[in-house]
């Protein structure tokens, strides 16, 4: 993205953001999810690290939160009390220590040579999703607390928080290592515990009222009642993750961690030390397996550099510390842009159109495509080509854009309208209720049937890759052509209900090693009218006879286009029909399209040879294999008599030199019969091959 299209989108993003955060921090209400928020301000985040010089005091991304409410007393904050960050991958997590990496060796060289003191611990907790508070303590008592607010000043909510049986009013007396100081600042998560959640809901659908949305929003509504009584029948809870002792230094965050435990605060239970970045990735992974049965809600982890010293020295930018950083789960829910909308053509001719979508990771899996059902659904969402939307997975599988976000246009977006031909064959489009369709019954069939060809066993030989599966993919919005089977993604498959993780690899690690074919077979997978296996075979013999070099579907292309209608009715076998079919598919746009797709795809052809001569056995005899053999399959079959010089038929003629029946053979032993054509039983087969 230029500078200028930044700018604007940095704009737009800043004046979004601060709307939706404005609603849920001094309104109490919610416009989108939280997922929805974070994908924004990671989109943000980026774009000023790219534009460092467009970073403004006032963005969203260098301050905390809203300004307090006016009901409550404001209280300043001793020291700034600062959020965090978020990562939502490895690779940001690995981002982010080497940005503190080089940080520390530009502005702290002496702290350490290699830093294998940064490399080698991290503090990891869980990222409880709650309010965040400030406890205060003086001479061991318990006498002020306040929210966040804008980070500078929050709200007193002193009287709320004594209700929460898990804040010690009075501190507890320590080891003798340790005393209670004269002042104690103690900074946590209060929260609500899934189960109390559930008894609150009930208890509201008792009264007739509305459920609440979830325990993060009835945890932050209940510490900012006027009425302390709504608060203690909540029963929030409470953990401790920071603690500020001006009596004592703490040489690691570990070590404050067990001082908040001495002196009578609960603290997470799972929180480890980690040695490596590899542990923290291993430690996230095992708390998103387990988050479904913790008793209160998470959403990521917190990485914190355990050393205190480095971690005070790195310092603070913008609204977080750089020493620290929200390693979240994969968002339900994130925010993209509408780049196009492609319609599909589907069994029954219904045409579905299909947004094309700006990547995106939505619950771990990387979104590309969404499904708009139909012209309604559009109309519906207000959606035009090159918004910013809402995405999120229906039943945490299927993509579904759930919003437009208007507020986001630039005036640059499209409006979309249905085609008014079929995409496929041209044939004017009809209304059929909700539905538009190709009047044409064989239209998507036609086309269904030309990629399950394309795949089939004589072609590619795609396994895995059979009739339902290309349905899904089509219906789906993966695949519209045969080169898009070569740009499907692992994730795209994995977002699909009833495909896991291994299921999508295996179909990926097949693709990717079909991406070489013979020429003979690339032919026959055109689905070229008339153009059979053996057909093929003929073009495929011709072409390497004329020494044209044939290494990629373009130069394939070429070839074709040299020839003229006679050109291909000198080559055998090849008549009137069959080389206006050939002439015809080479010339068509569409045609011309997909083999340049397949071409920029990676799709090479390997070197052909005809392995007979006209000294071979069985050259200048034809043959018609019917029925099963028990010795082999059919394909080894006819590559066994394409070896020894011999041809292949699907039909019977009197020209045809011998039928082979196997066991339940069909039709064509009956007309070899009547036509009087040698017929050969498995066993004489195999002796003529032995010859």
């Amino acid at each position: 993205m230029d500078k200028k299209s930044a700018e604007n989108r940095i704009a737009h993003l800043r004046d979004a953001i601060n709307k939706y955060r404005y609603e849920y921090h001094v309104e109490d209400k919610t416009s989108i999810s939280e997922g929805a928020l974070d994908s924004l301000k990671k989109e943000l985040f980026d774009l000023e690290q790219e534009h460092p010089d467009l970073i403004t005091p006032d963005s969203p991304t260098q301050r905390v939160a809203g300004k307090p409410l006016d009901e409550f007393r404001k209280i300043k904050h001793a020291t700034k009390m600062i959020s965090l960050n978020d990562a939502f991958s490895e690779q940001d997590v690995s981002d982010w220590f080497s940005r503190l990496s080089s940080y520390l060796a530009t502005t702290h060289p002496n702290l350490s040579t290699d830093y294998s003191l940064l490399s080698t611990s991290f503090y990891c907790d869980l990222k409880m999703d709650g309010l965040a508070v400030e406890l205060i303590y003086e001479n061991g008592i318990f006498v002020e607390g306040s929210t966040r607010g804008d980070g500078e000043i929050g709200e007193d909510i002193t009287t709320n928080l004594r209700t929460i049986e898990a804040i010690p009013l009075k501190l507890e007396v320590p080891s003798t290592s340790h005393q209670v100081p004269k002042k104690l600042i103690v900074r946590g998560e209060s929260f609500l515990t899934k189960k109390e959640f559930a008894r609150i809901n009930k208890e509201q659908l008792a009264k007739g009222e509305k459920e609440f949305a979830n325990p993060r929003n009835v945890a932050a509504g209940s510490l900012r009642q006027l009425d302390p009584a709504i608060t203690a029948s909540r029963k929030l809870d409470f953990y401790g993750y920071y603690i500020l002792n001006s009596e004592e230094e703490y040489k690691t965050h570990a070590d404050r961690y067990k001082a908040l435990k001495s002196f009578g605060f609960q603290t997470n239970p799972e929180g480890i030390v980690a040695n490596s970045l590899e542990e923290v990735f291993a430690f996230h992974k095992k708390i998103a397996k387990a988050r479904e049965k913790l008793p209160f809600e998470i959403d990521g982890i917190v990485v914190t550099v355990n050393d205190a010293e480095i971690f005070e020295k790195t310092g603070v930018i913008g609204k977080a510390p750089r020493g620290a950083i929200a390693y979240k789960f994969p968002a339900e829910e994130a925010t993209t842009v509408v780049e196009d909308i492609v319609v599909q053509v589907g069994r029954t001719g219904a045409i579905t159109p299909v947004a094309h979508l700006r990547p995106v990771r939505v619950a771990g899996v990387t979104i590309r495509h969404a499904t708009l059902h139909n012209a309604d659904e559009i109309a519906r969402l207000g959606l035009k080509i090159g918004d910013t939307v809402i995405v999120n997975r229906a039943g945490d599988v299927i993509p579904k854009i759930a919003k437009v976000l208007p507020e986001l246009r630039t005036g640059q977006e499209k409006t979309f309208h249905m085609p008014a031909k079929c995409p496929q064959d041209g044939t004017e489009l009809v209304q059929d209720g909700v539905l538009i369709k190709c009047p044409n019954p064989a239209c998507g069939a036609r086309h269904r049937e030309q990629l399950y060809h394309f795949v089939s066993r004589g072609a590619f030989n795609l396994e895995g890759m059979g009739p339902k599966i290309i349905d899904r993919f089509m219906d789906e919005g993966l695949i519209d052509d045969a080169g898009d089977i070569f740009d499907l993604k692992e994730d795209d498959i994995k977002a699909l209900p009833r495909f896991g993780e291994k299921s999508a690899e295996n179909i990926i690690t097949e693709i990717a090693g079909k991406k070489t074919i013979e020429l003979p077979k690339f032919i026959y997978s055109l689905g070229i009218l008339h153009v059979g296996e053996e057909t093929a075979l003929a073009l495929g013999r011709a072409i390497s006879n004329f020494q044209f070099l044939i290494s990629k579907p373009e130069d394939l292309l070429k070839v074709f286009q040299k020839f003229s209608l006679d050109d291909l009715q000198t080559i055998p076998d090849i008549g009137p029909k069959v080389s206006q079919s050939i002439y015809d598919w080479f010339r068509d746009e569409r045609n011309i399209a997909l083999l340049k797709k397949l071409d920029s795809l990676g799709i090479r052809i390997s070197s052909y040879s005809p392995l007979a001569t006209r000294n071979s056995p069985l050259s200048g005899q034809s043959f018609v294999l019917t029925g099963t053999l028990s010795s082999m399959d059919r394909e080894t079959a006819k590559a066994k008599i394409r070896a020894l010089g011999g041809d292949i038929s699907e039909s019977v003629s009197k020209k045809t030199s011998y039928v082979v029946a196997g066991t339940e053979a069909g039709s064509k032993l009956d007309k070899a019969i009547a036509l009087g054509v040698k017929v050969l039983d498995e066993q004489e087969f195999l002796n003529i091959l032995e010859k």
